[in-house]
């Protein structure tokens, strides 16, 4: 029988209502395993109803008693790591090695916000003149959403509700509709760590469900991870609605490997930062940048070390990568492989022929390594998402930085050297939001901030970190004038003296 994912309204689980529901696959065979139900607008208006309700007492609660929920969710969550990661691997198909790595990354989210108390606390001046205090607080913005992508169905949701929670706000998640079941399972975590009925609320579906999220008057702000066009246009249309938003974009992450590197250090790094998670990630590195004459020998031991990827279902113990999310997906990402050559691109490594025995129907590609890209290839000027690394090479370190900023992408970059003032002049001079020194994948921990530059970030906020309790809460000034008690009407005696 197929399992049947719900929505999840007002503190339970929603039977779907509008008729219309969506296949879930498991990658690593092909076939069918869930049906996903899709909100009307309807249903998505009964969850933002759950949740204004909700807020009428949620944002006038203590601090004490949100974080207390938070600290106990933790605890939960904490023992339902492996349960939370067979639901990932299920239904997107990552290792459970790479699902467990993101459940703790969004716990780190979840320590964040049940610390809260230091991020929230005012400012006072006192005296600025004769009487006058002022005083800076900060308050809950209302009912919030959250549009969260296919990749990382457990921790992105976790970037956002867990701060958005603890500041006070009621909030509607919209999970990737492909691997929708982590994100229901949050929510019953929540509810059994004594969340109130509608504080978190969840939505399945598609461009429905989306549309009156970012049109819904009672909405006040909405947070999206997911590919470039699509954060425009949930920019632009919140935008226009009146709401604040933060729109996380695709990327195009660089990794410049200058001419003194360890190359052995960096050849890890690349296939690491590229083919973990099967490339599917916004910080994997899909672009090597070889300075000077060390490309042969960089490419060589990316090859040697690209091809003893075992790669196999995620509920294999013995597998480092898995399939892709979708056969439309994996057929896409082929797509740059094969169309590499007449390009200009040398193809080291074509994994679009691989296949698992015993599993022909999943959606498997092997590891493709292409060398000397032009920027002129799709290969080069897409985000791929997929196990894709391409190999560009420059004369000089000036080559390097210009190449990179070039791209209309500034999301994450890494640079791999032993001269610390080349690194010193690399971190400054570089256009992208994050920035790795010997170091691939440069994701803040969760007390620092995650966003990119120009076409990987639509919005004023990052997420997470300071940022993100600055954009879910809205700032307000309180400036008091109180006389002083020795002033008191004549016939009011409150025991001051009447000689200052």
């Amino acid at each position: 029988m197929t399992k049947i994912v719900n929505h999840w309204i007002g503190g339970k689980t929603a039977e779907g209502a509008s008729g219309t529901y969506g296949p879930v696959t498991d990658p690593a065979t092909g076939e069918v395993t869930t049906k996903v139900a899709f909100a009307s607008v309807e249903e998505v208006d009964a969850a933002v109803a759950a949740a204004k309700d909700a807020f009428t007492t949620w944002g006038q609660s203590s601090l004490a008693q949100r974080t207390s929920v938070l600290f106990r969710f933790r605890a939960l969550l904490d023992g339902h790591r492996d349960e939370i990661a067979a639901l990932i691997t299920a239904e997107h198909g990552k290792v459970h090695s790479d699902a467990l790595g993101e459940v703790a990354r969004g716990l780190e989210i979840v320590d964040l916000a049940c610390g809260i108390s230091v991020q929230l606390k005012g400012e006072l001046s006192t005296q600025v003149a004769t009487g006058v205090d002022v005083a800076a607080i900060r308050q809950p913005l209302g009912v919030v959403a959250g549009i969260t992508p296919f990749n990382f169905p457990a921790m992105v949701p976790m970037w956002m509700f867990p701060l958005a929670i603890a500041c006070g706000n009621t909030f509607v998640l919209k999970p990737s509709e492909k691997d929708p079941s982590a994100a229901l399972k949050l929510a019953e975590l929540l509810a059994e760590a004594g969340l109130p009925d509608g504080v978190f609320n969840v939505v399945h579906g598609d461009k429905v469900a989306v549309d009156r999220l970012l049109e819904h008057p009672d909405v006040k702000a909405v947070s999206f991870v997911g590919s470039t066009p699509i954060a425009r246009y949930i920019h632009t249309t919140a935008s226009a609605n009146g709401k604040r938003v933060q729109a996380l974009g695709g990327a195009k992450n660089h990794m410049l490997v200058l001419p003194d590197a360890d190359l052995d250090a960096a050849a890890d790094a690349a296939v690491s930062a590229a083919y973990g998670s099967a490339g599917e990630r916004c910080m994997a590195v899909s672009a090597v940048v070889a300075v000077g004459s060390i490309g042969d020998e960089l490419v060589r031991k990316i090859r040697e070390r690209a091809e003893k990827i075992k790669i196999g279902p995620g509920t294999d113990p013995t597998s480092e990568m898995g399939p892709l999310i979708t056969k439309v997906h994996r057929d896409k990402v082929a797509s740059y492989v094969t169309g590499a050559a007449e390009e200009g691109a040398e193809v080291v490594l074509d994994g679009t022929g691989y296949t698992v025995e015993g599993h022909e129907g999943g959606h498997w590609i092997g590891i493709s390594l292409l060398d000397k890209v032009p920027t002129s290839a799709k290969a080069y000027q897409d985000e791929i998402f997929g196990p894709v690394l391409s190999v560009l090479r420059v004369d000089t370190y000036e080559d390097g930085v210009a190449l990179i900023n070039a791209s209309p992408y500034g999301n994450g970059t890494a640079v791999f050297t032993r001269d610390g003032g080349a690194a010193r002049r690399f971190q400054l001079e570089i256009e992208a939001g994050m920035v790795g020194v010997n170091v691939p994948i440069p994701v803040p921990v969760g007390y620092h901030s995650f966003g990119g530059w120009k076409d990987s970030l639509f919005g004023d906020h990052h997420i997470y970190g300071n940022d993100g309790t600055h954009f879910y809460t809205r700032g307000k000034v309180v400036t008091t004038r109180w006389p002083d008690p020795s002033d008191a009407p004549a016939g009011v005696d409150l025991g001051f003296p009447r000689n200052h």
